[in-house]
Formats: C-alpha cells, sequence, structure tokens
C-alpha cells in the first residue's frame, strides 16, 4: 500500500534536508495556520485521524528505512539525500516511536484566520530535522479544516435564512453530502465526509460515517433516506415514468422518500403525475414525499415548482409571513450546489415568499472537492530553533508578499478574558497569565489527547453562537 511506509510521505527533497540546518541544531519548531482566503475563521478538524492513522505508535521499521533509501538512491542519487543513521537511531532510541510534540486546538474549535493553530517540535535534540520531514503529512490538514469550515459557513447561511423565514430546528438535515462519486479517492471521501458531518447530519457518503466511527468514536453520526436514482426511474421506460414514481410510493409506505422527477419534465410530474395521479396516495402516505428536481437553472425550475406544488398539494403561512408547504411534500436540489448557488437560492425563494423550511440541499464537489489548499492559504512554517543551547527566533518576510510573512518565536494561542472572547496569537515570553488554547495531543508515539465525535459537533455548534456572521439584510418580501 502507499501509506504503509511513513519515511515516504514526504516531498523528495525533505529526504535531503538534515544535512542543510546550521551545525549544532537541536530543535525545530514549526507551526500550522490558515493565512487568510476565502473565509474569515476555520474548524479545525482531522488531526486525530491523521495522528491515530499514520503517527501513533512504533512507525519505523527497518524495512521501511531499506525501502526508502533504495529509492532516495535510484531516485535523487548523489550523497546525503538518506538520512539512514538518523532513522536507525529512532529504532535503537525510541523503539520506533516517534520523537515528537505536537499541540493544537481543539477539534471543533473556531479559530480566526492568521492565527496558529498547531504547533510541532522534536523531544530528542538527535533528530531535530524529523519536524519539518513531517511538514508535508500534516499540512493535509488543510483538507479536513478547509472542507469543515466551509461547511460551517454554509450553515450559517442556512441558519440565517431559516430564523428570518421559518424553523431554525431543522438545520441539522439542510446539506446534504453527495460528494462520494465527486471526489478523487476513497480516503479523500472519508475525510471530507466526516469533516462535513461536524455541522450536519445528512449525509449519502458512507465513508465518512465510517471514519468518524472508527477515528472518533461516533455511533451513527449521519443520516440519509431511501431515494431513487435517474437509472431506477427511466428503466420503466419514458410511457411509465408514473409507474416508476408510484412503485416509490409503494417500497416506502412510511417516512421519508426522495425520488428524482426530471427524468423527462419535471413540471409535469409535479403536476400531473405527483400533483395529480398520485396525489391520494401522497396525502394519505405517513410520511413525507422529497422531490428532486436535478437539472437547469434553480433559480428559475425552483420557484416554478414550489408554485406547482402549493397549487396542487396546498400551502399555509407561517407566524413569520412565508408560505410553507403540504409537509407532505418537500424538495431538494442536489445540482450545482455550493457555497455561492445555495444562498442565491434561498433569496430566491425568498424573494418569491417561501420558507426556507420547504428545501433542503444536497452538496457533492461543491462540498468535498472545489477547494483547494489556497482556499484558506494554508501553512506551515518553522518559527524557531536551537542551535547550541542557543534558542533562536525565524521567520521569513519576502518583499514581494506581505500574506507570506511568517510568525517568530514559540508560540501561543490565548483568548481575551471576557466572555468568549477573541483569539489571537502571541508569543510563549507573552500572556504569561494566558492560558494556551492549544493542548498537548500527541507525545513520544502516543496520543495525550482523544475527542469524541459529540464533542467536536458540539464545539463548532457554539462557535457558531458566538460568530459574527454575515447577517443577511433581507429587507422586504
Amino acid at each position: 500500500m502507499l501509506d504503509e511506509n511513513l519515511l515516504l510521505m514526504t516531498d523528495s527533497y525533505k529526504l535531503s534536508h538534515y544535512v542543510q540546518y546550521p551545525r549544532g541544531t537541536e530543535n525545530v519548531y514549526s507551526y500550522l495556520e490558515s493565512r487568510g482566503g476565502r473565509f474569515g475563521q476555520s474548524v479545525f478538524f482531522g488531526l486525530q485521524y491523521l495522528l491515530k492513522k499514520h503517527l501513533e505508535g512504533v512507525v519505523v521499521h527497518r524495512w521501511k528505512i531499506n525501502e526508502a533509501e533504495r529509492l532516495a538512491k535510484a531516485h535523487l542519487g548523489g550523497e546525503n539525500t538518506f538520512n539512514r543513521a538518523g532513522w536507525e537511531y529512532i529504532i535503537d532510541a525510541h523503539g520506533g516511536r516517534l520523537p515528537l510534540r505536537i499541540k493544537a486546538v481543539k477539534e471543533g474549535s473556531l479559530v480566526p484566520v492568521r492565527n496558529v493553530l498547531m504547533t510541532v517540535e522534536v523531544t530528542d535534540p538527535k533528530v531535530y530535522w524529523l519536524t519539518n520531514y513531517l511538514e508535508t503529512l500534516l499540512v493535509q490538514l488543510w483538507y479536513p479544516i478547509t472542507v469543515a469550515t466551509q461547511s460551517w459557513h454554509m450553515k450559517g447561511i442556512l441558519l440565517d435564512y431559516l430564523r428570518e423565514t421559518g424553523d431554525e430546528s431543522l438545520i441539522d438535515f439542510k446539506l446534504h453530502d453527495f460528494g462520494f462519486r465527486g471526489v478523487s479517492s476513497v480516503e479523500t471521501a472519508a475525510i471530507g465526509g466526516a469533516s462535513h458531518l461536524v455541522n450536519f447530519k445528512g449525509t449519502d457518503t458512507i465513508a465518512g460515517i465510517l471514519m468518524a466511527q472508527r477515528y472518533y468514536d461516533s455511533e451513527m453520526p449521519g443520516f440519509s433516506i431511501p431515494a431513487s436514482e435517474h437509472s431506477t426511474i427511466t428503466s420503466w421506460g419514458k410511457d411509465h415514468e408514473s409507474c416508476a414514481m408510484k412503485n416509490m410510493l409503494k417500497q416506502y409506505p412510511t417516512g421519508m422518500v426522495a425520488c428524482v422527477s426530471d427524468s423527462f419534465d419535471i413540471y409535469n410530474a409535479c403536476e400531473n403525475i405527483w400533483g395529480d395521479q398520485l396525489r391520494m396516495e401522497i396525502t394519505k402516505r405517513d410520511g413525507t414525499l422529497v422531490i428532486r428536481p436535478d437539472s437547469g437553472d434553480p433559480l428559475v425550475v425552483l420557484p416554478r415548482i414550489m408554485n406547482i406544488l402549493a397549487d396542487k398539494f396546498g400551502v399555509t403561512t407561517n407566524a413569520k409571513g412565508y408560505k410553507v408547504l403540504n409537509p407532505k411534500v418537500r424538495v431538494i436540489q442536489g445540482d450545482g450546489i455550493d457555497f455561492d448557488t445555495m444562498p442565491a437560492i434561498l433569496e430566491v425563494l425568498r424573494q418569491n415568499g417561501y420558507s426556507a423550511d420547504n428545501i433542503a440541499f444536497g452538496s457533492g464537489g461543491g462540498l468535498l472537492q472545489k477547494l483547494n489548499r489556497d482556499t484558506m492559504k494554508f501553512a506551515f512554517k518553522c518559527s524557531s530553533v536551537v542551535v547550541e543551547g542557543e534558542e533562536r527566533d525565524v521567520y521569513k518576510q519576502p518583499i514581494t508578499d506581505a500574506v507570506k510573512v511568517s510568525k517568530k518565536g514559540r508560540l501561543k494561542l490565548v483568548r481575551q478574558r471576557v466572555s468568549h472572547g477573541s483569539i489571537y496569537t502571541t508569543t510563549r515570553e507573552n500572556e504569561n497569565d494566558y492560558d494556551d488554547e492549544m493542548d498537548l495531543v500527541f507525545e513520544n508515539g502516543k496520543i495525550m489527547r482523544e475527542q469524541n465525535f459529540e464533542s467536536i459537533r458540539a464545539e463548532a455548534n457554539n462557535g457558531m453562537k458566538y460568530a459574527r456572521y454575515m447577517q443577511y439584510n433581507f429587507g422586504n418580501k
């Protein structure tokens, strides 16, 4: 397997870095941060998975050293391109466990960008080079953090619209993960799927459920419902579309069931099939039919569908003055949903007088794949070294890019002493009276702090309560 040898989970050029530090180097201290980007706050998530999968316990073995040395000689050649003695020392002195110390904020924590999220250093001066050797692997935290962050901000948008137009208690199932097929690997689906579940409980990405169960002690973090796809509807033929839809109601006589309805004519499906031929079955059924349009411009299609369903099944006006469909029918929009399209849809429905209660969203690539490390400008930088017993601040300050100026010194994340006060980064020498928001998470091959999934959800939800969100100016309908 590609992920069995930790020694090779790095960039090629890092194999040679052990001889590039100053003579007498004893410690390298580095940190992870989001330097900005699309969102103003990040939701920290994914470190426990990474530690359990790759760094915990005995991870350095002779066969791994041999394999890595063979690759380095063939791949890089020359002198000083592989530190065999250093890796063998980790086996001899530490039994193959990594002499490493990692501190980090709690998973689920909301932290403003441009603040330290995690620090990494060695605990044995003879392996000073190990800190940044692991940068490649550790920086992959950008992905779960970015997915969790984007999902969290989408939750904030949905909450704004529910508070304005409907029932905010519905929030847990308003954004459903459709992303398994749209990501680059099964592991990506697992990591991204679990990251989304930090904020919501609706998912069709089973890999994300398994990650939350296996690495975060979750019993069942996500839920779904029976649903059709185009193959199960179109296999009946165009002339028998109504039979395919009636079969859905027959096979699932209670509870929620979703049916894709745009295989041929979404308006005919809503008005004549669901709204006429099958109307009695739907209204008598003990549950809710969720109709899924899957094509066209949702800003045009959805208001028209809502009007048809309101006419066919009835509608009430809630206490906030917005229309709510008969509870026997709802709509899910699962095509083209991302951070930009979702609020546009919510707004056009609001302007047409419809509550956000009527609709849920499914997002695939827009949720799990349409982002990268630069979405939140993640970086892992050295800020302090010890050379021959002397501690030195380390930083970069390129004149061509102010965003890439890095922090210096040994860092601490502190919170002002007011109710949920603002968080900021300082050096260890300052703010001695303030507790560090970063806990010891990993030391010498052992995980020192574990969180279960529900505690992480609670942490993220707590951040939602205090965040200064975008606060839409809804105006008049």
